[in-house]
């Protein structure tokens, strides 16, 4: 955990320590005992030293107007003023920007229990921020713009697939197929829960094929939840299972290298924004062209994103790759005869 976290997480076990009436006066050695069990969970095992709460308490003044005073009769820590609190210290603007940064993100998923209470958390955090007349003009002012979500269906299943996946329970309900038009029921062990570009998936295995499977949440219905518990599939990983796509999209193929031919300004948005992590720029045509890499499974996500930048990219491999681009460019320009 990083140093400055530990401190703050300190400081608000100093400052509880203090203020508990049923223990007062606590002693150094009682505050760092408070520390240590509050943090790493025992008091066996992760140590903190005397002279950190020494430190901590030398910050708390300095930086929170604490009025810490030790009281040579009770050999132990008090508040001179009794009314005082950590939590009452208010948020510095910054901080408020950051939480209405926030905020903001998760209100697109304001219809769905899930988040709500996260918004309704830092709603509450907000209503007690002490802003002055010039903060509150400044922070009214919209500054920062996020996109416009439109409302997708199946938000309201990430609840309850949240608690299955915590507790290994079996799932069935009914999925609609797109492609086929019509509805099947199926019994899943879910994994995971992924979001791209603004929809929930559920990743798990199915019972029926055996094997490892995307689902929309907008097109899930009916969630029953079994009896039965699930063990996962040790050949499950969530970090590994979409390291070669781009999107929720995963075949049972290898993933190969591919290589794509590109113009200067797209070259300067790749370099800026990677499209994959395993991104390497090659080398410069004598052309003027910047020729990237990648090492991916040609999924449906993939062939989007590369035909959506359009006359700036050229995909010079896999040669499969690229006669489907091809077959798909001539495609569009059907459309439009």
């Amino acid at each position: 955990m990083p140093a400055i976290k530990n401190a703050l997480l300190r400081y608000r076990v100093i400052d509880r320590a203090i203020r508990n009436n049923y223990n007062p006066f606590p002693s150094k050695e009682q505050l760092r005992q408070a520390c240590e069990e509050e943090i790493f969970g025992s008091l066996e095992g992760e140590h903190i030293c005397h002279s950190t709460i020494e430190k901590d308490l030398f910050a708390m003044r300095m930086e929170h107007d604490a009025p810490i005073v030790y009281s040579k009769r009770e050999r132990g820590y008090y508040y001179s003023d009794e009314t005082y609190s950590l939590e009452d210290v208010p948020l510095t603007e910054k901080d408020i920007l950051a939480i209405k940064a926030a905020s903001t993100i998760l209100q697109q998923f304001k219809s769905t229990s899930l988040f709500g209470q996260y918004q309704f958390a830092i709603s509450k955090i907000l209503d007690r921020a002490a802003l002055s007349k010039e903060q509150t003009t400044n922070s009214d002012e919209e500054v920062i713009q996020f996109e416009a979500l439109p409302t997708v269906r199946g938000n309201e299943h990430l609840e309850p697939l949240l608690e299955c996946i915590k507790v290994k329970k079996v799932i069935q309900f009914n999925y609609y197929n797109f492609i086929k038009n019509e509805h099947s029921v199926r019994r899943v062990h879910p994994y995971l829960l992924k979001e791209y570009r603004n929809r929930w998936y559920l990743i798990g295995k199915s019972e029926l094929k055996q094997k490892i499977i995307t689902f929309g949440l907008d097109r899930i219905s009916e969630i029953i939840t079994l009896d039965q518990t699930f063990i996962i599939d040790k050949s499950f990983s969530p970090e590994n299972f979409f390291k070669h796509s781009i999107g929720i999209t995963v075949y049972d193929q290898l993933p190969q290298k591919v290589v794509i031919e590109t113009d200067g300004v797209l070259a300067k948005y790749l370099e800026s924004q990677p499209l994959h992590h395993s991104q390497e720029f090659q080398r410069l045509t004598n052309e003027g062209k910047h020729v990237f890499s990648f090492f991916l499974l040609s999924t449906y996500e993939l062939k989007m994103q590369l035909l959506g930048f359009g006359k700036d990219v050229k995909v010079l491999e896999p040669k499969e790759l690229k006669d489907e681009i091809i077959e798909n460019t001539k495609e569009i320009i059907k459309q439009y005869q």
